[in-house]
């Protein structure tokens, strides 16, 4: 069984039924008998079922919403937001995946040479809890729409999130051999890796977990997409929006808790403007009231789990032992749930703790820098890479950042965010491959030659 607590109130919420080693081995044969029927559907079918899965979404947001709230304790306005992010995922490939597919004619010595796209196989999706509807649908619509089938791994987490979006999917008309949920146990992972019929593999979580996934899917040859976790570097200069800048940085690092792989976890202040900065800062995550997710009031909600916010409050503690500076937050409540006040930690540097590891909650290191060339420096020095950002109003300087910054997205004067129009995917060990847009549609996919005398 699979056996979520509500992290607002700690209290265990009613099991899901998992499956054994030989009902999964079973399940994924079952999706991958469907994929011979599935890869002869025209787009147009396709484009049709996802479109039927996001409004049947929509039909079903406020459940899905709850859901995420008890299981994960995301605030319901945010549960809202994510399940039609999803559903604009699956019509944005509903509309374009034909299209990101067409095959490319080639030059050659051939009378006809060209590349087409055929679907993989089945695909193996292992997905974390941060957003349970967003990620399966980031992962679900583009390999759908290619013609692979598709077995959701959800994490233990979310069960009922993860059984109630494979409903959806099955009431919107997508076949149960087409698109299936593969509800086990962690320790069972690497067997669904080695089925025989799995041939690719997409993963959304942690680097150290991303690290045993690679090494499995490698050993089988398969393909895999990796997004992993992030130290995301945010620069702001003196000419910079500064009030804009602080509301966006507020809003990055405090959405779902802090608990974002694209978050700014790590903000560099020019000198001149960082004890102002630092202030308008403050008043604004002061101003964020904190409570139980389902609560419409309260925008910031619990960690997921009790063993998260032990790991981020290590993080403070060590790095305020350090020699940072902590102006708000830093402390346990001492309610019931696993909450952790907004926390800003000033005068990180280098070696700190919130500076090398990824802090995966609401607190933000902030770093003074004298000029654009430290920032740069520090923004780059981490094994991670998957967002970065810069806020300032001089062309020249843009133009560096974009040029200097070591990550798979940069932002200028704006959020690092995922969008069904942009591929999104990281390096280090922040991972590889992409998700999303026109390239994250052909990662699974035989990109295949065919020539013509």
């Amino acid at each position: 069984m699979l056996t979520a607590i509500n992290p607002a109130t700690e209290e265990t919420l009613p099991p899901q039924e998992s499956l054994t080693a030989a009902q999964a081995h079973s399940l994924i044969d079952h999706v991958a008998d469907g994929f011979g029927a599935w890869r002869e559907t025209s787009f147009q079918q396709r484009s049709e079922l996802l479109t039927q899965v996001a409004a049947t979404m929509r039909e079903h947001k406020a459940e899905l919403a709850e859901l995420m709230a008890l299981e994960m304790g995301k605030p319901l306005g945010e549960g809202l937001g994510e399940v039609e992010k999803g559903a604009w995922c699956a019509e944005y490939y509903a509309a374009n995946g034909e299209a990101f597919l067409s095959p490319e004619t080639l030059s050659s010595d051939a009378s006809h040479s060209y590349v087409q796209f055929p679907p993989l196989g089945t695909v193996l999706g292992i997905l974390p809890w941060n957003a349970p509807v967003w990620l399966a649908l980031r992962f679900l619509a583009p390999a759908l729409m290619a013609g692979n089938t598709c077995v959701m791994k959800p994490d233990s987490n979310v069960p009922a999130s993860a059984k109630k979006l494979t409903e959806i999917f099955h009431q919107a008309g997508v076949p149960d051999n087409v698109m299936a949920n593969l509800p086990i146990r962690t320790e069972d992972v690497a067997a669904a890796i080695d089925h025989p019929r799995v041939k690719a593999v997409s993963f959304t979580g942690s680097s150290a977990a991303g690290k045993k996934v690679a090494a499995r899917a490698a050993a089988g040859l398969k393909p895999a997409v990796l997004e992993l976790g992030g130290s995301d570097p945010c620069i702001v200069m003196a000419d910079a929006d500064l009030e804009k800048a602080a509301d966006v940085v507020t809003l990055s690092r405090m959405i779902n808790a802090g608990q974002s792989c694209i978050a700014v976890k790590r903000l560099f202040v020019e000198q001149s403007v960082y004890g102002e900065f630092c202030d308008s800062l403050l008043q604004r995550f002061k101003a964020i009231p904190v409570g139980n997710p389902l609560d419409e009031s309260k925008k910031l909600g619990p960690l997921a789990r009790e063993d998260l916010r032990a790991q981020l409050h290590r993080q403070v503690s060590e790095t305020i032992s350090a020699g940072a500076r902590c102006i708000l937050g830093g402390e346990l409540p001492p309610e019931k749930g696993f909450f952790y006040p907004p926390t800003l930690l000033l005068d990180v540097k280098p070696g700190m703790a919130a500076f090398e590891e990824e802090t995966f909650g609401p607190v933000l290191a902030v770093t003074p820098v004298a000029d654009l060339d430290e920032a740069l420096s520090l923004a780059n020095a981490t094994e991670y890479g998957l967002g970065s950002s810069i806020w300032t109003t001089n062309q020249g300087t843009i133009d560096r950042a974009i040029s200097t910054l070591a990550a798979g997205q940069i932002a200028v004067n704006g959020i690092v965010k995922s969008d069904p129009r942009l591929p999104s995917g990281g390096i280090g060990h922040s991972g590889y491959g992409r998700e999303l847009g026109p390239h994250g549609i052909r990662e699974f996919v035989n990109i295949q030659q065919v020539w013509i005398a």
